[in-house]
């Protein structure tokens, strides 16, 4: 049919996969597995609930004729040169930040991998979204606030890198209403992700107009 392949061409333009992975996923020494099961099971004895499987998250987003894997990671024993990296933070605390051991990079790495797609619970789950969206999301990725990771930023939950992609998704216009867990899992950091993008719009709305700085016009 002659509109089939113009309609496949645009349904194709704009994509957003969720990736959900087990944390500890390619760790071969199953030192993450093992002090996350530990975290978890005090989280859930404090919270007086029953243990969940804690899970990591990661994002390929495709905007036209280039796609992109976004996610957070070590900073330090990566293989490859060039991962995409535009950003990087401190890991527990921010003097540690000084050491490249204690730091975490966030990527956004055109035609890149995500090493532990393979184990991802479900496979990649689609978002709903448009060429708008999803290069609003690729746009923002540069500008994700890279606190401390392990700390809470006041908002009750810890900043990791489920904080990168609830972030991303919130900030531009992705419906996280949507977002379905893995069953019985838990992603610590996603909600702290959820809420600073809140706290943004508020202090935005408080703002009077005529205070506004051209700095922040625009996405």
């Amino acid at each position: 049919m002659p509109t089939s392949g113009p309609r496949r061409s645009s349904a194709q333009a704009a994509q957003v996969h969720l990736y959900w992975m087990p944390l500890g996923a390619g760790d071969n020494t199953h030192c993450v597995r093992l002090n996350g099961r530990a975290f978890e099971s005090a989280h859930a004895l404090f919270e007086r609930r029953a243990r969940c499987d804690l899970y990591h998250s990661a994002l390929a987003v495709r905007s036209e004729d280039a796609t992109f894997t976004i996610e957070m990671g070590p900073a330090w024993g990566n293989a490859l040169g060039d991962r995409g990296v535009v950003g990087e933070g401190p890991v527990g605390l921010r003097c540690l930040g000084r050491s490249r051991f204690f730091r975490y990079e966030v990527r956004s790495w055109r035609s890149g991998m995500i090493p532990d797609a393979a184990e991802a619970v479900g496979g990649p789950i689609r978002s709903r979204t448009d060429v708008s969206r999803a290069q609003k999301l690729l746009d923002l990725v540069p500008q994700f606030p890279t606190l401390t990771w392990g700390r809470d930023p006041k908002t009750g939950d810890m900043w990791n890198s489920n904080s990168l992609t609830s972030w991303l998704l919130a900030a531009s216009g992705h419906d996280v209403d949507a977002v379905r867990m893995p069953l019985h899992g838990r992603a610590p950091g996603w909600s702290a992700g959820l809420e600073m993008p809140a706290r943004d719009r508020g202090r935005r709305d408080e703002m009077p107009a005529s205070s506004s700085s051209p700095t922040h016009t625009g996405s």
